[in-house]
């Protein structure tokens, strides 16, 4: 964990920063870390991510247009070691500290740790996390992003956006700069996504995921993934978003009955290479 992670984010000074920084966060509970991984490492996994067309699971709907994959053998062994990094029990420590929530682990599924990328065009309109891993049966809890976009510019857009409950205004957005990462909490209080990027050929917009869940217990609530519309967005899009979601949990839910979930979906139907 010392030979990646910025030692600045593993004194105690800055573990309390960042702890005040989470618990007073608006409009959701979140704190930003820039500079988080040492530079040399960042660098090698820039250097080495993943091709767009190599990821395995290629989500393109009304709602969204990015690519995703979570199988580590694939990719450069760098990825690995951040993976393992971030799921230690030193940096889980850390972790809950500075967001309060105990017994925190990870996963080695999609809702562990893995890739996002897309290209030209990439969107994921704002929505809410599932909040429940099945396959684990884990109450999924922190979702923390890095951002790996070496010499990204503003006008290529894609910061992450936090809204309001009521998707009345978006209250923040977070740069998807050069080794920013963010953690924040994955429940209804944390509307979120992107807009579209416009970025020139051969560019992508690149970031590395850990999820972070505890034991289901007493007071779990379940709440499935869904798409939220923005006031700006068209009928058209306002209309279809409202058939297709509920369309899509209503299908999750006799799948569930039947034993099959969307990992299982997932891993059965992924792009061979």
């Amino acid at each position: 964990m010392k030979e990646i992670i910025n030692p600045i984010y593993l004194t105690d000074a800055k573990i309390e920063e960042l702890k005040n920084e989470f618990s007073n966060a608006k409009p959701c509970n979140y704190v930003v870390l820039p500079n988080f991984l040492k530079e040399e490492f960042a660098t090698v996994l820039y250097e080495n991510f993943p091709k767009l067309d190599t990821l395995n699971v290629k989500r393109k709907s009304i709602n969204e247009n990015k690519s995703e994959d979570y199988h580590f053998e694939r990719f450069h062994p760098s990825f690995s070691e951040v993976k393992g990094a971030l799921a230690s029990s030193e940096f889980i420590k850390i972790v809950e500290t500075i967001t309060g929530i105990k017994d925190l682990t990870t996963s080695n599924d999609a809702l562990g740790a893995g890739v996002h990328q897309g290209g030209n065009g990439s969107y994921v309109d704002v929505h809410i996390d599932s909040n429940f891993n099945p396959m684990e049966n884990l109450w999924r809890r922190l979702n923390l992003l890095i951002y790996l976009n070496k010499n990204w510019k503003p006008e290529y857009g894609g910061d992450l956006e936090l809204w309001d409950q009521k998707m009345t205004k978006c209250e923040q957005t977070v740069p998807c700069d050069w080794n920013r990462a963010v953690i924040f909490l994955t429940d209804e209080t944390t509307p979120h996504g992107y807009g579209k990027i416009s970025v020139p050929e051969g560019e992508t917009r690149k970031s590395f995921y850990t999820y972070y869940s505890t034991p289901t217990e007493k007071g779990f609530k379940y709440v499935d993934s869904h798409f939220k519309t923005r006031p700006e967005d068209n009928f058209t899009k306002k209309i279809l978003t409202s058939i297709k979601e509920p369309l899509k949990l209503n299908i999750k839910r006799i799948l569930k009955k039947v034993g099959i979930t969307s990992l299982d979906f997932q891993d059965k139907n992924k792009k061979k290479f």
